[in-house]
């Protein structure tokens, strides 16, 4: 499986429209995607965007867009969670192909007819030129997942083994299915911690991610009131026993807890380990909070070095319990045809 830094040829994101749950707020979250649009279009990468109606995403992004390096695909989706249906680069004998793995909206809570076929139409519709690896006979969503580039392939345990994705298969089997498939030569098992308002039932995008050198950036919890404070710092001991594929340990690098967000029905899963990767930038999701929108991506920086920080204002994509890594996919060097 592809390391997040690796070279990309774009972002893939699926726009919101009236048959998503984002309907009650559909301004709102139209105007969270035309900045995280704006914002992805300043590296030097692709746009495709998926949506049942284009016109619509060619009026919210405006005439001023560049349009050259747009691509929209008119498909229905369910929702806008691509992160999780999206294709999964992975390295298959010395040559990069997508992986589509069966996604049945994180356990069967939600609809999924169409995000589950989201991949095969691109790829029948031309607009992938890389393989598409059939492995449909397992359940698995990509923000579940964390490659470290060499081997390394790390996950928690509460989603993987969570009732309603793989029931017929043990543990050890998922994980020497998982492994075979995506060219992992090591599955590092995280054990403990979670956020409030997750229904992704743990997924490691939330809580624990790789940068380049050996380093873990992890959700911290540093208020002993707070309901996080001790399942994360169980977490954070699960990260200090890791090893990689030569038996190192990660450097460890705490990233902030944002200040309890909230609804009208429970506290939002709002985290800063969220963040996306791309060829110069890294793209940090913000919460209106200054203090520590500022102190995450400072250390998100010091990860990645050379790679320009842009913060992106997610209070709206939290309404709906996810972030701006979970509404992104990265698409590999080679994987977007531009002649279709």
């Amino acid at each position: 499986m592809a390391a997040e830094w690796d070279c990309q040829d774009g972002i893939l994101i699926a726009w919101p429209h009236a048959g998503t749950d984002w309907a009650y707020m559909l301004d709102e979250v139209t105007a969270c995607y035309i900045n995280l649009s704006k914002a992805i279009l300043e590296d030097d990468e692709r746009l495709v965007i998926v949506a049942p109606d284009g016109d619509e995403v060619r009026s919210a992004l405006g005439p001023d867009t560049d349009w050259q390096r747009i691509d929209i695909i008119e498909l229905p989706t369910n929702d806008t969670w691509v992160r999780d249906y999206g294709p999964i680069a992975i390295n298959d004998g010395g040559r990069i192909a997508l992986a589509d793995f069966t996604f049945n909206a994180w356990g069967m809570k939600f609809a999924a007819d169409c995000d589950n076929l989201v991949n095969s139409r691109l790829q029948q519709c031309g607009a992938l030129q890389l393989p598409l690896l059939n492995y449909r006979d397992l359940v698995l969503e990509g923000g579940s997942i964390e490659s470290d580039g060499n081997g390394a392939i790390m996950t928690t345990t509460c989603c993987l083994t969570a009732p309603n994705r793989n029931d017929g298969l043990t543990r050890e089997q998922l994980e020497e299915e998982l492994l075979h498939r995506l060219g992992g030569d090591k599955m590092l098992w995280v054990n403990h911690g979670s956020l409030i308002g997750d229904d992704t039932d743990g997924h490691i995008d939330t809580l624990a991610r790789f940068a380049p050198g050996g380093i873990i950036l992890y959700t911290g919890c540093d208020n002993p009131e707070d309901e996080h404070y001790i399942p994360l710092m169980q977490m954070e001991q699960d990260l200090r026993r890791l090893t990689d594929t030569d038996g190192k340990p990660y450097h460890l690098i705490k990233l902030p807890l944002p200040v309890a967000i909230e609804d009208e029905i429970s506290r939002l899963p709002a985290t800063y380990a969220n963040f996306l990767v791309m060829n110069h930038q890294v793209l940090v999701p913000l919460y209106g909070q200054d203090k520590s929108d500022i102190q995450a991506s400072q250390l998100i920086g010091e990860a990645f070095p050379g790679r320009q920080i842009k913060g992106v204002d997610c209070r709206a994509l939290i309404r709906q319990h996810g972030s701006l890594h979970c509404a992104t996919m990265q698409l590999p060097k080679g994987s977007i045809n531009t002649n279709r």
